[in-house]
């Protein structure tokens, strides 16, 4: 099994994007801090849980306002699992582009998923704080 989605080119003369600039090529970027590996981690941690409550409700992933495009892109929860899992282990993002019509009533936010998962806790808490003070 793959963390990231197979290249459908991998190989192939033919390949569209062979002339194209390989970022692999540039000089080495800075590895992530150690804060940064942490915050990446607790992504992983938190994406894991948002998957857990929100896929049985009919959620298929998050959306992630970009901040060089100022456009939405659509990350289903396997594919950003693995763009998280490939900024974690190359220390750089994913080249990414949005979606191909995605619909948006299927995608939350992170915020959204957060709060979603805040309000679950906090409904399964109430109960036993309940008991704890009787």
């Amino acid at each position: 099994m793959h963390d990231e989605p197979i290249d459908p080119f991998n190989g192939d003369p033919a390949d569209p994007a062979a002339g194209l600039h390989d970022p692999g090529d540039d000089d080495a970027l800075d590895p992530l801090t150690e804060v940064e590996r942490q915050d990446v981690l607790e992504d992983l941690a938190d994406l894991e849980i948002y998957q857990a409550l929100l896929q049985p409700i009919g959620v298929r992933g998050l959306v992630i306002e970009c901040e060089d495009c100022r456009e939405p892109h659509y990350f289903d929860w396997d594919l950003l699992r693995g763009n998280l899992r490939h900024l974690l282990n190359s220390g750089r993002p994913r080249v990414h582009e949005p979606a191909y019509d995605p619909d948006p009533d299927h995608y939350v936010s992170w915020d959204y998923a957060r709060g979603y998962a805040d309000g679950v806790h906090d409904t399964l808490t109430e109960g036993t704080d309940d008991t704890a003070e009787e």
